[in-house]
């Protein structure tokens, strides 16, 4: 599994007790209404599928408590700790037109109307005059804004952004 194929949910904060249950920080809103068995956690750059032998939510401070199935001391829960969390792309529930903000297109791809396609948004950064873009266009980090000015389409079911990039933004990266 790759972290493009999945969506973050949240992290491990620490150990509870010694028997290996650990404390997360939930950052993902609806998480408790998601039946899932496995979470993947990030070690190392990759991704490591555990099955979850029980998860208690604590809804007043997006936290909760995580039993996995082999980790079972202290020392393993340890281990752990600090790593982020994940889920299949294919269990993130899909938000309604009225729930959509321009923060969810991060994974979607780009097309340009005069270049084509020109990757997937690999980030969304919020600066104080507008949200910005990131893609890798040709092996460079490419960034771009997003206002009604470039987005010419959004395709929310195939999760693919059009635009219409202004001349020369991309050859300024490229050079």
């Amino acid at each position: 599994m790759k972290i493009q194929d999945c969506f973050r949910i949240g992290s491990v904060l620490k150990t509870k007790g010694l028997k290996g249950e650990m404390q997360l920080y939930v950052d993902f809103d609806g998480l408790e209404d998601i039946a899932f068995q496995t979470i993947f956690i990030e070690i190392a750059g990759k991704l490591a599928p555990f099955f979850v032998q029980s998860i208690k939510y604590h809804n007043h401070n997006n936290q909760a408590y995580l039993y996995l199935e082999d980790v079972d001391t202290v020392e393993k829960a340890a281990a752990l700790t600090k790593k982020d969390i994940y889920l299949p792309n294919k269990l993130k529930p899909a938000k309604s037109e009225e729930d959509f903000t321009l923060f969810d297109l991060e994974g979607f791809m780009v097309v340009d109307e005069d270049e084509g396609e020109l990757g997937i948004i690999t980030e969304i950064n919020e600066y104080p005059q507008q949200l910005m873009a990131t893609v890798i266009y040709q092996d460079a980090e490419v960034l771009f804004p997003l206002n009604e000015d470039i987005i010419t389409g959004i395709d929310q079911v195939k999760e693919i952004l059009y635009v219409d990039l202004p001349e020369g933004l991309l050859d300024i990266y490229l050079e």
